[in-house]
């Protein structure tokens, strides 16, 4: 084998489906550089190109495939941009590619509103131009000039120039054109520039290995113009395609020595006649509908294919003189239908004169061509005014046609090699295979042909890998008894001369098959039978249990009712005899009739006061003031009781649904309340927030190790505070520690203890009213700790300590600690009483009081 280098790769571009960019097909993308961009692009790229990541911000973009499974866009735009460079795109060229996507983005964006002339015709307006002047900013065109393109339109004959408005429809078909021209003219150009970049310098002839990738055959639910189009070429195709796999069937026959059978199979030349014929085909009259004078709409087009196709046998249309179809519902009068190789396809008329002109209006080149952007400058040399050409450019279905000759050219003087694409479903997805859809594109790509060509010669031709060993093919074929004149074996083939004898084969395989299908058919009626007569067993089983239970329900129904008629008649006897009873005492009961009535009434009165306020009882929130209005005077107190004591047992009710822990934090609070209510104006902001007492988590903290080995009591507040130094008002953090027995201040760094104070000796706490979290602990004079006199700390949770503080000081000494709240109290600061004065003050620290030492007998605290 001898390997050869790649030395010269060129690409080619034979159709752009461009209308994808203004509109796409239902469940299918855009074009995928617009989603990359708008994901992969930095926030500082998409700011210069005036975009934003959101879809759903540009009409252009289809939102319900937007994101697709598996796709990582932003991924895909860093490789596209790495392939750029690689390919050798300057970084201005890539910004400049950039803007001209965005600009077409944004195209879609523009939207028109009609306005009425003097002279009583429409004209079209950009209703927000904020758009525009972002579009002119990209692509340096004149705002103006461009507004005025989307506006009018000029036509110039000869000497004379012609300047008409356009109205809203128009200005949208001038808007979408630009767009898909834009888009389609760079793609080409970086086709173009591409090819630049990759060409090789040698001018040698070398082997040529071209690769062709097309459009497979399309059948949606709305076929247009490219549809009709792509459809043609696979028609092409699909011709070549049979004739090239017959002539070198042929050859290799003739190399053989083989006779060769004349195969018949479909000549689609007659689909591709009434597309491309000259005179009469569908391309043809619409290139002379595009071109003829007068008014020219989509249905002038159809009306004439009715004319001219009606009779043949691959057309259909409601309209045509063929009468089979003007019954036929399923073809909308505003379509045609072409019988393909592939089947048959309906094609909406509408757009195709559009479309096939892919006209762009001469003001909108004229402006592209103003616009100070080099690329699109480039894109438009027509715009040029010194270059106008009053030629009418060929129309797109003429220039695809051309294309396709030209293709099929290059095939004829060929070696083609095919490699069919077979869809296995239409959901895009992996291990789903849908046999029909299969079968279809194994038909319609005439893979079935090609296989009774091969039968009609050696039917059957494989490798012995694919087989069996040589060996093998050997014994089998002895063992059928096949002559040797029918076959013979090649170096890695064997081939069998006569088909009878692959059919013989075949009906071998196939008796074989049918056996095995009886075994198979034998084994799955006996697993059947099996099961049904196990099914009717379990079925007979509880349809018997069923009647059993009906039986025994039945018979306990006549039980009953029995039982109740015996009830009945000793209740209707035990009636009659009170009857009787009443009867003989009536006599005695009218001595006392105006108590009893009394009695009685009272007692229904009650009775009903009683049901009425079951069903007017409020919720059973003890915070519900509701309670229903009293109905008679004389039952006021009673009323006012019967409110007490539900307010107390729904209060009852609400306090046994706490747990013990909620209990004490319930408590904990009513203390607070009890203490601090409209006296301090830091509490109801501590409402809200639980006690948590251990903010600092000392035993799980290897930090405060030392703290808690010296601390062998429960610790109820564990809290970093900012104790005030006596001296000169500044603050020191400290760890304040109330334990049950005792008050200790611990170093935050070091964790070792400053001082222990004694519940016993704390006497007082002072505080202001203010919203400060300052406070005093007085010591008793004389004690151990009161050396250095009272301490002064402030903390951000000072209700909750102190609270807690008063809690524990009750309970172990019997005491109730004074709580005092003035914004004036004294402190003694070793031999000193100073007095502490809480006043209002601008902090320069934002929010937080602050501490100043006046002189030996004042210290202030400014509060905000």
């Amino acid at each position: 084998m001898v390997w050869q280098k790649l030395t010269l790769m060129i690409l080619s571009l034979d159709l752009l489906e461009k209308s994808r960019v203004v509109k796409q097909p239902r469940g299918e993308r855009n074009f995928h550089i617009f989603y990359q961009i708008l994901s992969g692009a930095s926030d500082d790229l998409l700011n210069k190109l005036k975009l934003e990541r959101d879809f759903s911000r540009y009409n252009y973009l289809s939102l319900d495939s937007a994101r697709v499974n598996g796709v990582d866009d932003a991924v895909n735009f860093r490789t596209v941009r790495n392939a750029m460079q690689i390919v050798g795109f300057m970084d201005h060229e890539t910004q400049s590619i950039l803007e001209v996507v965005a600009a077409v983005l944004k195209l879609g964006n523009i939207e028109f509103k009609p306005e009425s002339r003097v002279n009583g015709l429409d004209e079209s307006k950009i209703k927000d131009k904020n758009e525009l002047k972002e579009i002119c900013e990209l692509t340096g065109i004149d705002q103006s000039v461009l507004e005025r393109a989307f506006s009018f339109r000029t036509v110039e004959a000869k000497q004379e120039k012609v300047s008409t408005t356009l109205n809203v429809a128009q200005a949208y078909y001038a808007r979408d054109a630009l767009a898909k021209n834009l888009y389609s003219r760079l793609f080409s150009w970086l086709v173009t520039r591409i090819n630049e970049s990759i060409k090789a310098q040698t001018k040698v002839r070398k082997k040529v290995m071209g690769v062709l990738d097309i459009y497979g055959f399309e059948i949606f639910e709305d076929n247009s113009f490219e549809q009709f189009i792509i459809n043609y070429c696979n028609e092409k195709l699909q011709q070549i395609f049979i004739e090239l796999t017959l002539k070198e069937e042929q050859e290799e026959y003739i190399r053989e020595d083989i006779e060769w059978t004349h195969i018949e199979y479909f000549n689609n030349a007659i689909i591709c006649d009434l597309i491309e014929n000259n005179q009469t085909g569908i391309l043809a009259m619409l290139d002379e509908e595009c071109l003829r004078p007068g008014t020219v709409t989509d249905d002038t087009f159809l009306e004439k294919l009715n004319q001219i196709c009606a009779t043949h046998q691959h057309f259909e249309s409601r309209m045509s003189k063929c009468s089979r179809f003007l019954n036929d519902t399923s073809l909308p009068h505003s379509c045609f239908r072409i019988q393909h190789y592939a089947g048959k396809v309906m094609y909406q008329v509408e757009g195709f004169v559009d479309k096939n002109n892919d006209l762009l209006y001469r003001d909108l080149s004229q402006a592209m061509w103003k616009a100070n952007h080099s690329l699109i400058k480039a894109l438009f040399p027509e715009g040029n005014p010194a270059k106008i050409n009053l030629k009418r450019p060929p129309t797109a279905g003429s220039q695809f046609k051309a294309s396709v000759a030209t293709l099929m050219k290059n095939l004829q003087t060929k070696n083609p090699n095919y490699i069919r694409c077979i869809k296995p479903n239409d959901k895009k997805a992996a291990h789903i295979f849908n046999e029909a859809l299969v079968c279809h594109q194994v038909r319609y790509l005439g893979l079935l042909e090609n296989v009774r060509v091969r039968r009609a010669g050696y039917a059957f031709r494989q490798p012995y890998e694919l087989c069996l060993e040589r060996a093998g093919v050997e014994v089998l074929f002895s063992e059928l008894e096949i002559p040797e004149e029918e076959y013979s074996f090649g170096r890695s083939k064997i081939f069998i001369r006569n088909p009878r004898t692959l059919f013989k084969l075949e009906d071998l395989r196939k008796q074989r098959l049918e056996d095995l299908a009886t075994l198979i058919q034998k084994i799955y009626r006996g697993w059947k039978c099996r099961t049904r007569f196990l099914l009717m067993k379990r079925s007979q089983i509880v349809i018997a249990s069923w009647y059993r239970r009906y039986a025994a329900r039945k018979l306990l129904r006549e039980l009953k009712h029995q039982k109740r008629c015996k009830e009945a008649a000793t209740t209707i006897a035990a009636y009659w005899h009170g009857t009787q009873v009443r009867r003989e005492y009536r006599k005695f009961f009218r001595a006392n009739a105006g108590r009893k009535i009394y009695e009685f009434t009272l007692q229904k009165i009650m009775q009903k006061y009683f049901l009425e306020m079951k069903n007017k009882m409020p919720s059973l929130s003890p915070i519900d003031k509701n309670w229903p209005a009293r109905p008679y005077l004389f039952l006021d107190s009673t009323h006012k009781e019967l409110k007490r004591i539900f307010h107390l047992w729904r209060c009852k009710k609400y306090r046994d649904q706490f747990t013990d822990q909620q209990k004490l934090i319930y408590e904990e609070k009513l203390e607070a309340s009890e203490l601090f209510k409209d006296k301090k104006a830091l509490y109801p902001a501590s409402v809200g927030q639980p006690f948590q007492g251990a903010y600092l988590e000392i035993s799980k903290n290897p930090k405060y190790k030392r703290l808690k080995d010296a601390v062998e009591e429960k610790i109820i507040i564990a809290e970093v505070v900012n104790k005030i130094n006596r001296a000169n008002g500044k603050c020191a953090s400290r760890i304040f520690l109330l334990t049950k027995n005792n008050v200790l201040l611990a170093d935050q760094k070091s964790g070792h203890i400053k001082a222990e104070v004694p519940l016993g000796d704390v006497t007082k706490v002072s505080m202001s009213s203010q919203n400060d979290g300052f406070f005093a602990v007085h010591l008793k004079e004389g004690s151990g700790a009161a050396g250095k006199g009272d301490f002064l700390f402030s903390s951000d949770h000072l209700i909750e300590m102190a609270t807690k503080l008063y809690r524990t000081t009750l309970s172990q000494t019997k005491q109730k600690l004074n709580i005092e709240i003035s914004d004036e109290f004294l402190v003694q600061f070793r031999q000193d009483k100073v007095c502490v004065k809480f006043i209002q003050g601008n902090q320069k620290n934002g929010n937080i009081p602050t501490c100043k030492r006046k002189n030996n007998r004042l210290l202030e605290v400014a509060v905000p």
